[in-house]
């Protein structure tokens, strides 16, 4: 059962986070236990092609768990959502997939990994992607106006997840399909809530 927070829990939650993913922002390198950069994207399995159209300072970025367009098709046309960008490479890809017809938007509550996703923005060509600062829990965009919403290893990290969901599926159209790859915990939850809160963004 997820834990209900209060909020000096959920800004000690927060700012581990977003100290964190500053130093994330810088370089991911050795900040993980799982392989970063375009290592971690061969070993996941991600498009070559793909691979191959990023400039290495970009694919240098990635920290993503794991695959999620492995999970369903990305249409030509359509708009996708990443929440949780980080340095915008799932958003970059998902521009590839959608085409100039289509939208790929990347949002992230961390300021340092906001600024960049827009630096790699600058080192690639990809006008159909959009970068902004906002928050899972409360998505400044209209009910039904994305196709897919994708998201890699952020939804462990947010304070109210099913908050987090029901914004989601707001967003998602009648027809949208919902792409997350994420980390959970197989053994026993910690009892004591200050264990839980020092180790919630580990």
């Amino acid at each position: 059962m997820e834990p209900v927070l209060d909020p000096e829990q959920r800004k000690r939650i927060e700012e581990s986070i977003r100290q964190k993913y500053a130093r994330v922002s810088e370089s991911p390198d050795g900040l993980f236990t799982y392989p970063t950069g375009r290592t971690g994207l061969e070993t996941l399995r991600y498009d070559p092609k793909a691979i191959q159209r990023l400039p290495e300072t970009v694919l240098a970025s990635y920290c993503g768990v794991g695959n999620p367009f492995s999970l369903g098709p990305i249409h030509e046309g359509e708009t996708v959502l990443d929440i949780g960008c980080g340095g915008g490479v799932d958003t970059f890809i998902a521009a590839m997939m959608v085409g100039t017809t289509g939208r790929a938007v990347g949002i992230d509550m961390v300021s340092e990994m906001l600024e960049r996703a827009l630096k790699n923005l600058r080192e690639t060509n990809f006008p159909n992607a959009i970068f902004q600062k906002a928050s899972a829990e409360a998505l400044p965009f209209l009910d039904e106006g994305f196709d897919v919403v994708i998201s890699n290893g952020v939804f462990n990290l947010i304070p109210d997840k099913g908050r987090a969901l029901q914004e989601a599926f707001r967003v998602l159209k009648a027809t949208g399909r919902l792409m997350i790859a994420d980390q959970v915990l197989t053994g026993t939850l910690q009892e004591d809530p200050e264990k839980r809160m020092e180790s919630w963004f580990r």
